[in-house]
């Protein structure tokens, strides 16, 4: 069974579930009161009951989340604890190295395109003076059009 075939089961179930809690939601205006409010109390336990149900498994992910986050599958205890340790300094040393690297490329190019802006003003007819003219700045800008 493929994606599409999951995803339109869903959505008709999820039609029909809504299908027929607009038909119950109709119904309980000609319930007597004394049912409706035995039905309110349920519905009230039953939230009640679900989100201690959610809070007691949020409280396990936490409780016990980090435990096997980083030692793939080598299971938990002394070695699982040394493994984890070494796998976060391993990532921050990669981190670390990674900017190092990423710095000394961005400084090398910065360097590169200074140097060719130097060649290309110290090689011109024009002199270095006429790019500091606002007038031939806006010659420049309306020539390239």
């Amino acid at each position: 069974m493929n994606q599409s075939n999951l995803n339109l089961k869903q959505i008709t179930t999820d039609q029909c579930g809504a299908r027929i809690g607009h038909r119950l939601s109709e119904s309980t205006h000609d319930m007597p009161y004394d049912i409706s409010e035995r039905l309110r109390a349920a519905r009230v336990q039953a939230v009640e009951k679900r989100k201690a149900v959610l809070m007691q498994s949020l409280s396990n992910v936490f409780a016990h989340g980090h435990t096997g986050t980083l030692t793939a599958g080598h299971g938990s205890g002394h070695h699982s604890n040394w493994w984890s340790h070494a796998g976060v300094v391993g990532l921050l040393l990669t981190l670390v190295l990674g900017l190092f690297v990423i710095n000394e490329i961005q400084d090398e190019l910065g360097a590169r395109e200074l140097a060719d802006i130097d060649a290309a003003l110290l090689t011109d007819d024009l002199p270095p003076a006429a790019y500091i003219d606002a007038g031939f700045a806006q010659f420049l800008k309306s020539s390239n059009r």
